[in-house]
């Protein structure tokens, strides 16, 4: 007699896997392992609106488990999850019509004359981050915050993988002038 795995020792594809078959105690640990990392994602790439970013993630979990009989076993989970999330920015933001700023001033680190820490560093990173285009934006959180491969993010996004490594490389550059100023102090 075989004994079945704990859903917590199973991996996320198996755990979709079973979800696909109609197993929402799968689904629910699959729920419990992304949730509160992707609201994390949202938040950040919303514009910092802690409801907007949960309704975006129960909008995601919303969508993955109307479409759970699509997953193709062996697919990676985790990629499938995000281009769920990455469109629903994408449409967002385009529904928005925001407007997007290629270059944002961060704020003149000369009339600050505290000691730089981690915390002023991070903001000086979100500063960056936030005025950057939204496509190099997303890009950073995708690999940088949220783990993603490159492959993965190229799947997500649609992107050959020589274009997203490209602006992902132009990004760090972006960055390291950004923080420049911070060196030395």
């Amino acid at each position: 007699m075989l004994i079945p795995l704990r859903l917590s020792s199973q991996t996320d594809e198996q755990l979709m896997q079973r979800a696909a078959h109609g197993s929402d105690r799968a689904f629910e640990e699959l729920y419990n392992r992304h949730a509160r990392r992707l609201q994390g994602f949202f938040t950040r790439r919303l514009g910092d609106d802690a409801d907007l970013a949960a309704d975006f993630m129960h909008d995601t979990f919303l969508r993955l488990y109307a479409a759970r009989e699509k997953y193709n076993e062996g697919s990676n989970f985790r990629a499938w999850l995000y281009t769920i999330a990455y469109n629903l920015c994408k449409n967002h933001l385009r529904n928005q019509l925001a407007v997007v700023h290629e270059e944002k001033e961060v704020a003149d680190a000369n009339d600050i004359e505290v000691d730089i820490d981690e915390t002023i560093l991070r903001n000086a990173l979100r500063n960056i981050l936030k005025g950057l285009s939204e496509p190099y934006a997303m890009l950073f959180s995708l690999h940088y915050e949220e783990e993603l491969t490159v492959p993965q993010i190229a799947q997500i996004t649609d992107l050959p993988e020589g274009t997203v490594k490209s602006r992902l490389h132009k990004t760090m550059n972006i960055i390291k002038k950004e923080l420049k100023q911070y060196e030395n102090r």
